[in-house]
């Protein structure tokens, strides 16, 4: 089972996702992040994009990654990454899904205020790469296709994992101090 968390850059998937692995026995933590960051040392500054996401090698790896891991790993995978191109989103979760892989997919939302105030919060400047795509991500996870949302403007990051945990039917283990 492969549980994607989905939301602006500051909507606590990263955080969430970590709640998550710590309090379910046999998880991991999958970032497609990874991949994305080695565009920066494989490909020539000549093919260079701004977006990682924008290649479809990323997009095909992350895929591939995934079903292996799915099949091969019995456990709970956990995704935390921004997706908000309908386009993205099918060549790799619907593409898993049809393939028999389980994908329960996540929109974390707050409002562009919320989201602001948690990236300077973790130490974001203001008008930094993450902040400058809150309207574009906002914008495309408004798509019907990116469901279910679950709104966190009042929820800790431990009522959020609970809500998802409880969305697939999964028991967590008890908050530990």
């Amino acid at each position: 089972m492969i549980i994607w968390i989905n939301g602006a850059f500051g909507a606590g998937k990263t955080e969430t996702a970590n709640e998550l692995h710590r309090r379910i026995p046999k998880s991991f933590v999958y970032d497609p992040e990874i991949l994305g960051e080695t565009t920066k040392w494989v490909f020539p500054k000549e093919i260079k994009k701004a977006d990682f996401q924008d290649y479809g090698v990323w997009r095909e790896g992350n895929y591939c990654f995934l079903k292996y891991l799915a099949r091969e790993y019995d456990g709970v995978l956990i995704v935390p990454m921004t997706i908000v191109n309908p386009q993205y989103f099918d060549e790799i979760i619907e593409r898993l899904r049809n393939d028999g892989v389980t994908v329960h997919h996540f929109v974390l939302s707050s409002s562009k205020e919320t989201i602001d105030q948690r990236l300077i919060q973790r130490g974001e400047e203001i008008n930094s790469w993450p902040s400058q795509q809150i309207d574009r991500c906002l914008q495309g996870l408004s798509n019907g296709r990116f469901q279910p949302q679950i709104d966190t403007e009042q929820l800790s990051i431990s009522e959020v994992a609970e809500k998802i945990a409880e969305m697939v039917g999964i028991e967590l283990t008890a908050v530990t101090q």
